[in-house]
């Protein structure tokens, strides 16, 4: 077992990881998806997916908030999971979270294109090919790889650089839903949400239920961007925990109010024209509809412009870091746990940055399996989480926290319960299921069998040094 200083400069404070959270869970999904919620589950259907996704989340934010306080280390995940199970169980669990953010990112580099379709209509220039019934053009496949550089760019300048960007983008994002929900309280009408008030999409009720609740994980992950960063925040460990539970609080209240300002000024109708529609961003026509103005919808999308960047930029902070650690374990090659000149990752920024370059190539086809191979990737690391904390409140009972849940024992158990429901929806199929199709399955196999390649590459490489356990020296000032 090594013991050292952290690598790292104690760069962020309070501030800088709320956003970092906060903006990284409200991101685009909020813009680009109410429409397909709706419809799935109508208003009240929506709100109890959220509501039961949220409570899932919020178990696991209290088991992260722990575990957080008492080993603030880069790599969040891997630490927890190696100290409670070992290296194999670490590799799972990193390698699952890891899927999570470079998808989440991908999706980001994808979507983009999207957005700047609906401010400029003519912007799809240069046919090249179709995929999943979706044209790429050039001119996309551009935008997105280029945007891609620029914020692997960022990301490798310094955690500092991404924070402050983080900030004023989030601020946009803010402004942007709070004037849709103002708006929609002066302008909606409550005889709206009562003909949408329940939908069954396809099947039945409680099943399209759950069919949104399976979409929730993508939506909420980014709370867990922070122990992934530990090392590099200048704030006290007990704040740390709280600072994570207040985001995912945050996030929560955020998507139930944009839910209620959609189904509250937007009648059935009109969104099932938006839906049929070439862009299908039934927000931004909501907004449009509140101030009786199509400006407003661009407005709104300008603000959902900055969600795509403020969750791209936390999860390739999120998914760097987590192959530092793994690099760093040697659980992949040493390359990944070297740092630049700057303090960050360099090598394990520029695979996830390339993962986002390559991703526009595939065009908006591929959306909706990058988001459920997140989403399945989230649910497995969130699962092994709330395992470790069972583990370790049972193993190392007398580990210092500085952020101590109540609840102790019950609140991992429930967390695993949940955890563990939420992933068999993915993987059983039934009508109250949303398992992966194959298309995502082949998403998430292919990252099965690099993650297999990784782990017996590295295995042979380093032999007994596979899965080193490099402890960090805790500040006593943040004690």
């Amino acid at each position: 077992m090594e013991k050292n200083t952290s690598k790292f400069d104690k760069v962020m404070g309070s501030w800088d990881i709320l956003v970092i959270a906060f903006g990284a869970m409200i991101g685009w999904g909020w813009v680009i998806n109410s429409g397909d919620w709706i419809q799935t589950a109508g208003f009240m259907g929506s709100i109890l997916a959220f509501v039961i996704g949220g409570a899932m989340v919020v178990f696991v934010g209290f088991t992260y908030a722990e575990l957080t306080s008492a080993m603030p280390q880069c790599g969040g995940e891997h630490v927890f999971s190696y100290r409670a199970m070992g290296s194999t169980g670490s590799f799972i669990c990193t390698w699952a979270i890891i899927l999570a953010y470079v998808a989440t990112a991908a999706f980001e580099a994808t979507a983009l294109p999207t957005v700047i379709t609906y401010l400029f209509p003519n912007f799809n220039q240069i046919y090249l090919y179709t995929i999943a019934g979706r044209d790429i053009y050039l001119t996309t496949i551009l935008l997105g790889s280029v945007m891609a550089v620029f914020i692997t760019a960022i990301n490798i300048a310094g955690a500092k650089t991404a924070a402050i960007l983080q900030t004023v983008l989030t601020a946009v994002i803010a402004i942007a839903g709070i004037l849709l929900m103002v708006a929609s309280g002066v302008s909606g009408d409550s005889a709206n949400i009562t003909e949408q008030f329940w939908n069954a999409g396809t099947g039945s009720t409680v099943s399209s239920v759950f069919k949104v609740a399976c979409m929730t994980p993508f939506l909420f992950v980014g709370f867990d961007v922070i122990p992934q960063a530990a090392e590099e925040i200048n704030v006290p460990y007990k704040k740390i925990g709280r600072i994570m539970l207040f985001s995912i609080i945050m996030a929560i209240v955020w998507y139930l109010l944009i839910v209620f300002a959609v189904c509250y000024v937007m009648p059935e109708s009109a969104m099932v024209a938006e839906m049929e529609s070439q862009t299908g961003l039934v927000t931004a026509k909501a907004m449009e509809l509140a101030f009786h103005s199509p400006m407003m919808g661009k407005v709104l999308i300008i603000g959902g412009l900055c969600g795509i960047v403020t969750s791209w930029n936390s999860f390739l902070m999120g998914g760097s870091r987590a192959m530092y650690s793994m690099g760093e374990s040697r659980m992949l090659p040493e390359k990944f746990g070297e740092l630049g000149k700057r303090k960050t990752p360099v090598a394990a920024l520029l695979l996830c940055g390339a993962a986002c370059v390559i991703a526009p190539f595939f065009g908006r086809g591929i959306l909706v399996w990058l988001v459920d191979a997140a989403s399945f990737g989230c649910v497995v690391a969130y699962l092994f989480v709330s395992i470790s904390y069972c583990i370790l409140r049972k193993k190392e009972p007398e580990m210092e926290r500085p952020y101590k849940v109540k609840g102790g024992m019950a609140v991992g158990v429930i967390a695993v319960c949940l955890t563990g429901f939420m992933t068999s929806l993915y993987i059983i199929p039934s009508k109250f299921s949303s398992a992966l199709i194959w298309q995502e399955w082949v998403v998430v196999g292919a990252w099965i069998i690099l993650g297999v390649i990784f782990y017996f590459y590295s295995r042979k490489k380093y032999g007994k040094e596979f899965g080193r356990d490099i402890m960090i020296e805790l500040d006593e000032n943040l004690k």
